[in-house]
């Protein structure tokens, strides 16, 4: 089975390289020259942990390729859709302008029978027009019939994700489209991982109405963290006690400065928004209030920072832990950390940022602030350190060999994950979220 992949971004390029592992014939299609060029080169445009090995591996041995051109997908039995479908700008609606462009270049190559497989969090309702516009563009007609498969993927196990998913959602129309999907996954399939078979505007809920969940479950920890805040009780006991409930679970009632990146904020939004084209606001008004919450944790921890430095921030130094918006990654968009440090910084801080992946893009998108090589020189001559990337290195450090370099001893964990008492016993003023 041949196998194309149109857009190598970060669900693209894993999922196009998990493909070839499985043994396939993979082309990724992309419109960026320069993404196209690292990729057919074996290396990410970004980082992903185990990634690299695996794209050199198959692009040297000849399955894994990448193109321009969307005549080279016109063999293909099978077409993923893995395009971005990023906040728009004007609305907090999904921009399907990506995903439009593409099966509008793709489907004039559909000149036999094959399947189309959308991957990307589209709006609900995204799917039965995409399958009118394709009929009506592909010269096969009919014959090129559309599937909705929705990622699940984790950054910072996007490998681990796509070979061994948890499990795997089919919207299709047809028991053809249904066997070739079986077939496609049928390591996983027949290692146990569950499969729900269901129609295209199911598949198209999974994805948002998971992560509306996760966000939630996120945002009501954090906001349990301001409660604690004010009574003096501690979030992490707390969230332990609740945690052992298992209609509710341990996971995830990590308070701290709540989610970031390219997934969880604007799903939500854009959940919201699709709820009220549909007649449905009133559904997901909930969801405004966990967005706000989850914004309120990052002026929260410039609160703080503020007030470990007795109110003043203009010309102190601050100290930046972390600048991706979770470990494991160097994705910066919608960044906690860096959202943090900008802040600070326009409010006259002189702020200096260490992240051990993510410095380069945290300098493409807030060029204005300082970073370091180290988290030893990042803190240097710092008046308060701020942790705000569970990065490992950042937990390990050794407080009193940070103690040595930096001015004044204060530090405020943003992700409640630092051993307050090794801290405290090596002479710092530690200050966590909700916790005393």
């Amino acid at each position: 089975m041949r196998i194309s992949v149109i857009g190598t971004g970060y669900l693209g390029a894993v999922h196009a390289t998990g493909l070839a592992e499985l043994g396939y014939s993979v082309v990724g299609v992309d419109v960026d020259s320069t993404k196209v060029a690292a990729l057919a080169d074996g290396r990410a445009p970004f980082y992903e942990p185990d990634l690299d090995p695996l794209l050199r591996k198959h692009v040297e041995s000849g399955l894994l390729r990448f193109s321009t051109d969307f005549a080279d997908a016109a063999d293909a039995d099978v077409h993923f859709l893995c395009v971005g479908t990023p906040q728009r700008q004007d609305s907090l609606a999904a921009d399907m302008s990506f995903v439009d462009a593409a099966v509008d270049a793709l489907a004039p190559h559909l000149i036999r029978p094959c399947l189309v497989v959308g991957k990307s969090t589209v709006p609900v309702g995204s799917a039965h027009r995409l399958a009118e516009r394709i009929e009506a563009l592909a010269p096969a007609g009919g014959d090129a019939e559309l599937a909705w498969n929705p990622e699940f993927l984790r950054e910072g196990f996007a490998v681990e994700d796509t070979l061994n998913p948890n499990r795997l959602v089919f919207g299709v129309r047809s028991q053809r489209a249904e066997s070739i999907l079986r077939e496609i996954y049928a390591l996983a399939i027949a290692a146990g991982t569950p499969v729900v078979v269901t129609d295209f505007p199911t598949a198209e809920l999974v994805k948002v109405s998971a992560n509306a969940f996760l966000a939630t479950k996120i945002s009501f920890i954090n906001a349990i963290a301001e409660i604690c805040e004010v009574t003096g009780a501690d979030v992490t006991k707390l969230a332990d006690a609740i945690g052992h409930d298992d209609r509710i679970g341990r996971r995830f009632l990590n308070a701290g400065m709540g989610f970031g990146g390219g997934c969880l904020p604007k799903d939500i939004r854009g959940f919201m928004a699709r709820a009220g084209e549909i007649g449905a606001a009133h559904a997901l008004t909930f969801l405004a209030e966990v967005d706000a919450i989850n914004l309120r944790r990052r002026e929260r921890v410039a609160e703080i920072a503020r007030e470990v430095l007795g109110g003043s921030i203009a010309g102190r130094r601050v100290a930046v832990l972390g600048a991706a918006f979770k470990p494991d990654s160097d994705d910066v968009r919608d960044s906690p950390a860096l959202t943090v440090a900008g802040g600070l910084h326009l409010q006259g801080a002189r702020v200096t940022v260490y992240d051990p992946k993510a410095i380069e893009n945290a300098r493409r998108s807030f060029p204005t602030l300082t970073y370091a090589e180290s988290t030893i020189g990042a803190c240097r001559g710092a008046e308060v350190v701020l942790h705000l990337t569970e990065w490992p290195e950042f937990r390990e450090v050794d407080p009193a060999l940070l103690g040595s370099v930096v001015a004044r001893r204060n530090v405020l964990d943003g992700r409640n994950c630092l051993d307050a008492d090794a801290w405290r016993a090596a002479g710092w003023s530690y200050r966590g979220l909700g916790r005393p």
